[in-house]
């Protein structure tokens, strides 16, 4: 399954700005980390590139309690997961499947907020995780999945990673930026493989 259109994932946010906060290291890995070589090698290489910082310092922070979530349209849900019968959410290369996720309180927040006489406003996504109101139009899944169960490799997101939009100039704003956040100061992951069957889905109208 191949992604061309990573806007389909709504919360799975685009943009990213480093913004990190003081805090103690963790003195242990505070989720898994079933990387295989490649990917523990490129976590490896984002740490040292994020230094002070690190996944386990950004998981400790902003993911305290293990779960991730993000948000697709239902049309993409069912035209790039249902249809085809996929096995891992993301955008699938050779080496698996790359997902954007955000911590489950901060999506699932935004998607209560939102609500409006039975129906989610997108605006009000938009605002909260700062990407276009119009990526959240329509009926949505909400997917959620708990990193310590399913133990899935899960590290900084980097500039290589498929479906990354780079910056063109100093004064872009709506591009990655390397540290763990989107532009809009939400906390994000780099989830590899994260697997279709162990993800909880909730259909927003």
């Amino acid at each position: 399954m191949t992604w061309t259109i990573r806007s389909l994932f709504l919360g799975v946010f685009l943009l990213a700005g480093c913004k990190h906060g003081a805090g103690t290291p963790p003195t242990t890995p505070t989720a898994p980390q079933a990387c295989d070589a490649q990917q523990a090698q490129i976590s490896r290489e984002a740490d040292e590139r994020a230094a002070p910082w690190s996944v386990d310092q950004h998981l400790a922070k902003n993911f305290p309690g293990k779960k991730v979530s993000w948000l697709m349209t239902d049309a993409a849900y069912q035209n790039f997961v249902v249809k085809p019968n996929a096995q891992n959410f993301g955008r699938c290369n050779e080496s698996g499947c790359y997902l954007f996720a955000a911590p489950s309180e901060t999506i699932q927040a935004a998607v209560e907020k939102s609500m409006v006489n039975g129906a989610h406003d997108p605006a009000v996504i938009g605002q909260a995780l700062g990407l276009p109101a119009k990526n959240f139009e329509g009926p949505l899944r909400m997917m959620t999945l708990d990193l310590a169960a399913t133990g899935v490799c899960v590290r900084l997101p980097v500039d290589a990673d498929p479906g990354v939009w780079k910056c063109t100039s100093d004064e872009d704003t709506d591009c990655f930026k390397f540290g763990g956040y989107t532009s809009g100061g939400v906390p994000e992951l780099m989830v590899i493989d994260a697997p279709v069957s162990q993800a909880v889905v909730t259909e927003i109208p």
